[in-house]
């Protein structure tokens, strides 16, 4: 175990102490909510957003532990080096720069050469950052006013995103989101599982000759989305249409999508330092949102995340939202011992949100090593899912009540996108039904119930928090998002782990590069015999060919 292991930490073991006090009956949860200035205790305001933790298993002495482990990690200054280029992707050697991507500020942000190679040369990327936003706005608005048309001259109707993992689900839950701002007459879809079936769908939906490709990949070589590439090209060439015209490609500076032997409408250009599930803000997200949106809303989504980013890097600790709800992770699943949190959206236009943390946090704090190569001496990382209220309620919530408890993170949005439809049942809205079943929720969960049937008897005591947030609106939306993204690498600088690499995604890609070269064989060879020396493989193979499970 490394010497800077945070097992090692005092605050680390003072928070353990702390924990196991929390389990004496006295600090049942409801009894904990029903204490003087509970509420004023444990909740914030912040960045447009209220956090509401009181529901959460801890007290004053627990949080005074947890603000005490923040600050002996120093992840505030982490978070403040982060933003300022330098190189906190260490096995990478790397900066981690998505916060430079909405950032209106006239200050340089200083890092390593154009590459971001880790040299001791620094570069303002600032520069290049507003030099693609520029063109983002310019491409889209001329797209929207018929500038850019169709070789046969007709405006274009539909984009599809090609992309897999941070390359749509960010911009998925961003577009599902703001869905309700979209008037530019541009429909949005996702072209993301290498399923035919994924692909089949999208186009017996979007007309051939007047529908934009946007392949999002940073090196160009996904094996994913190069595969539903290639069902595009044939898909063009059958249409009597060609790729300069109807593809859009969104890469890295010099990858085979940016070159200029193979035209393509436009090329945007992405980023060493920018990870794909911390991209939304970049030409990933940029390019699919303004074509959707307009560009003006997409600006309100930046500014809205980068009012978090500044929040998250200069709010005090035990003011600070995303930090606070980072170390309630952390005690909910080192010292509290809950392996899984669900996120619960009491907001159909956030149902995307689950699956983007999903990734989010999973790819990046699913790790077994810290920084410095040591093996970690705690889980890192929590099993993240969730599903939209109240559909979830009548779906996993017997489990959270009475089941295996986990943590649930509730978001509620004050004022719906759609508040003119106000007819009433049993006395109510729509939306104040949504918000009655929010609120009983959470107290159930915090509260429990006794009654003469076991059955109907629910111990309580399951912890959860609740974020609210005023609308639905460009701003809250790239608030939200950025709260998420600064709770995620806060987890991880307190663990000591890398939330930039994701080697593991790297092993099953490789594997999977092993089994295609002996499809491809077969394809090629039809007497081609498969190898038997591992027959589990060889079983799904034969499947695979004779179509018979």
């Amino acid at each position: 175990m490394t010497k800077n292991a945070v097992t090692l930490l005092p605050e680390w073991t003072n928070a353990g102490m702390d924990a196991g006090r929390m389990g004496l009956g006295e600090n049942h949860l409801k009894h904990l909510i029903r204490l003087p200035d509970r509420l004023k205790k444990f909740s914030r305001r912040g960045a447009g957003i209220f956090y509401d933790f009181s529901r959460q298993r801890l007290d004053d002495e627990c949080f005074r532990s947890l603000i005490n482990l923040a600050q002996a990690r120093g992840i505030r200054q982490r978070f403040r080096d982060m933003m300022a280029g330098e190189i906190v992707n260490t096995t990478e050697n790397r900066a981690a720069l998505h916060t430079a991507t909405r950032s209106f500020s006239d200050d340089p942000v200083m890092t390593a050469g154009p590459g971001n190679t880790g040299g001791t040369a620094r570069t303002d990327i600032m520069p290049e950052i507003r030099r693609i936003r520029a063109e983002i706005r310019n491409f889209s608005a001329d797209v929207h006013n018929g500038n850019i048309r169709t070789a046969a001259g007709k405006q274009f109707t539909d984009a599809v995103v090609i992309g897999i993992g941070g390359s749509y689900l960010g911009t998925e839950f961003a577009a599902t989101a703001l869905a309700c701002w979209a008037d530019k007459g541009i429909r949005l879809h996702f072209l993301s599982n290498v399923d035919i079936d994924n692909f089949g769908a999208i186009v017996r939906t979007v007309p051939a000759d007047t529908t934009l490709w946007i392949v999002i990949s940073k090196s160009y070589t996904t094996a994913e989305t190069l595969a539903n590439l290639n069902q595009v090209r044939g898909f063009l060439a059958e249409n009597g249409l060609e790729e300069k015209n109807h593809v859009v490609t969104v890469t890295s500076k010099g990858s085979p999508g940016d070159d200029p032997a193979n035209p393509v409408l436009r090329s945007f250009h992405m980023f060493d330092f920018i990870g794909g599930r911390y991209s939304v803000t970049s030409a990933v997200g940029g390019v699919p949102l303004a074509l959707y949106l307009g560009y003006d809303q997409f600006e309100r989504f930046l500014k809205g995340a980068e009012e978090m980013d500044n929040h998250a890097a200069t709010a005090p600790d035990a003011e600070n939202l995303p930090l606070i709800a980072a170390l309630v992770s952390i005690w909910n699943n080192n010292f509290l011992g809950y392996p899984a949190q669900g996120l619960i959206p009491y907001a159909s236009a956030l149902s995307k949100l689950p699956a983007h943390i999903q990734q989010l946090s999973m790819e990046s704090n699913g790790k077994s090593v810290t920084l410095d190569g040591s093996a970690l001496a705690v889980s890192s990382g929590s099993i993240i899912f969730g599903e939209p209220g109240t559909n979830a309620q009548h779906s996993f919530f017997q489990l959270a009540h009475q089941g295996r408890p986990f943590p649930i993170e509730f978001i509620g949005v004050a004022t719906p996108c759609y508040d003119t439809y106000t007819r009433t049942s049993k006395g109510v809205t729509n939306h104040q039904e949504l918000w009655a079943n929010l609120m009983a929720q959470a107290q159930a969960l915090a509260e429990g119930k006794t009654d003469d049937n076991p059955a109907k008897c629910f111990t309580g005591n399951r912890p959860s928090s609740t974020l609210i947030l005023q609308d639905l609106s460009p701003e809250n939306i790239g608030r939200l998002l950025a709260f998420y993204e600064a709770k995620t690498v806060f987890e991880a600088f307190i663990w000591g782990i890398n939330p930039f690499d994701q080697y593991g995604v790297e092993l099953g890609k490789t594997m999977a590069g092993d089994i295609r070269n002996e499809i491809a064989e077969k394809n090629k060879n039809p007497g081609y015999q498969f190898d038997n020396r591992d027959p589990i493989r060889k079983c799904y193979l034969d499947i695979l060919f004779d179509k018979k499970p």
